[in-house]
């Protein structure tokens, strides 16, 4: 079953869409805990003034597209009045088509926010209680059941967004706090739509789907950035590695300023270590392999790749996507591209490399803190090899999420398969691009879990000597979920335990000031 509604907090804050930007903050708030949400009454003069530009444009009779014409290849074709509600309606019926598996209810109400924000800023030519009853369908948890396949990311999210229209009209099902209902009894006492000229379009048409799946990707991935470099440091530590490589004068006469800021935050974690000091002088190492000491050039670059996702992803999730576009003055309807959602899947593109590399270098730590050459640990971080394992097939599990990773992170946005009769000759697969996003992050945080149960079990090893302040904090944190791995047991629950505490954020903390959502 998948999960219900998050609590709200008493005082949440209650978001408003449609006049001011989105910031990102907000939408991870959208998308983690279900905030309330409420339209700006600054968007209602132009909510009305693109309805009135669409009814004086269907009253004067001039074809206009998407409002008297056929969709596609079939726009040459005049509509007749009496045919314009049926119009609307069978581009939702003919349009859900998709399948696979449901998106989730985070994507669901953050589809849902983005499509309300897009729609209420005017220039769709919708009514207002098409508006409102999206939005009554967030705010009281109503998530319309979504099949995750069958967009290719231009002319809109169609199919994805047609499965989420059909609840406004009564028809499909609903996941209602984790129970599937018929859209008529989610609905309860609040009335289907019949739709007016150009509302099925303007529902059908924009990039919530790819925008919405891209942000829960890139929140995902700073879950694991941040648990990546406490689980980095801790593994520095562990194998009594040098923090050195994090003076800021190296970083600095490079300059790049996700390199910078990560280095930074390495040399804090790891200041003030007893193990550190215990090697400083009489090292026969003169340098540590890459995995440990390029760190701020690896994960510096993938945290620039982050934050340049994130403000497309920003820009995109305020974006207004329909097509045609209704300017109220003048009672123009203009056709343009703004549904091709290549920005989002280059974006998703750059992110899942990030997110794959993240993973990769925390394996090759794994690697190297079971070899006994390399760490001066108890081979397989274990007492008494032999007749225990230790983490030897952690690292293996770890070795075949971050392979996995490897092919989920080629490039989507290269792929382009035409459609709708070549009228979409050029597509962008952004749906595609940002929903492998939170499958690649599930597989680094499995990486990173492990990582942090083999770092925290190379610092039980170096006692007495302890670790620093920062990382003696990461270490209980750690040992708050699982034990020291004294002789073999049952591994997968340790990893599962410490995954989630991953995927929840818990080492935001270790990472402060780093990452999109979480700056003021």
């Amino acid at each position: 079953m998948r999960k219900a509604q998050p609590p709200r907090p008493a005082d949440a804050e209650v978001i408003r869409l449609g006049k001011e930007k989105l910031t990102l903050r907000k939408l991870r708030s959208i998308a983690r805990e279900a905030a309330p949400l409420e339209l700006d009454p600054a968007c209602l003069p132009g909510l009305r003034a693109g309805l009135a530009a669409v009814e004086r444009i269907v009253a004067s009779g001039r074809a206009a597209y998407g409002i008297n014409t056929g969709f596609g290849r079939l726009s040459q074709t005049r509509i007749p009045v009496s045919e314009l509600e049926q119009l609307q309606t069978n581009i939702v019926l003919s349009h859900a088509a998709g399948t696979g598996p449901l998106l989730d209810d985070a994507a669901v109400r953050l589809t849902i926010a983005l499509k309300v924000d897009s729609l209420a800023r005017g220039y769709s030519g919708v009514r207002p209680q098409l508006v409102e009853l999206l939005l009554a369908l967030y705010n009281r948890g109503i998530y319309p059941l979504i099949p995750a396949k069958g967009s290719v990311g231009a002319s809109g999210d169609l199919a994805p967004l047609a499965h989420l229209s059909l609840a406004l009209l009564g028809i499909g099902q609903a996941r209602v706090a984790g129970k599937l209902l018929s859209a008529q009894e989610a609905l309860g006492e609040l009335k289907p739509l019949r739709l007016a000229p150009k509302e099925g379009l303007a529902l059908l048409n924009g990039t919530q789907v790819s925008t919405a799946l891209a942000l829960i990707g890139l929140f995902a991935a700073e879950d694991v950035f941040a648990a990546a470099v406490a689980a980095g440091a801790l593994s520095v530590d562990a194998a009594a590695g040098s923090d050195t490589p994090f003076d800021s004068r190296i970083h600095a006469l490079r300059g790049h300023a996700g390199q910078c800021d990560v280095a930074g935050c390495y040399a804090g974690l790891l200041a003030g270590s007893e193990i550190r000091r215990s090697h400083l002088e009489n090292d026969p190492r003169v340098q540590d392999p890459y995995s440990l000491r390029c760190q701020p050039q690896v994960m510096g670059a993938c945290l620039e790749q982050m934050r340049y996702a994130a403000r497309v992803f920003q820009i995109e999730a305020s974006a207004v996507s329909d097509n045609p576009l209704i300017f109220a003055e003048g009672d123009e309807v203009v056709s343009g591209g703004n549904f091709h959602a290549e920005p989002v899947a280059l974006a998703a593109d750059a992110l899942a490399v990030a997110i794959a590399e993240i993973g990769a270098l925390a394996e090759r730590r794994i690697a190297l803190l079971i070899d006994p050459t390399l760490s001066g640990l108890p081979p397989f971080l274990v007492q008494h090899g032999g007749v225990n394992s230790g983490f030897m097939v952690a690292q293996v599990t770890a070795a075949a999420l971050a392979s996995e990773n490897k092919s989920l992170a080629h490039p989507a946005s290269v792929d382009s398969l035409p459609t709708s009769a070549n009228q979409e000759d050029h597509v962008s697969m952004a749906t595609f691009a940002a929903r492998r996003l939170g499958d690649m992050a599930a597989n680094s945080a499995g990486i990173v879990a492990i990582e942090l149960l083999a770092a925290a079990q190379g610092i039980d090893f170096r006692a007495p000597l302890k670790t620093s302040p920062r990382l003696q904090e990461v270490h209980a944190l750690v040992r708050s979920r699982v034990g020291f791995y004294a002789h073999d047991r049952y591994f997968a629950p340790d990893i599962t335990a410490i995954q989630a505490l991953v995927e929840a954020g818990a080492f935001h903390r270790f990472a402060p000031g780093l990452l999109p959502s979480h700056l003021p």
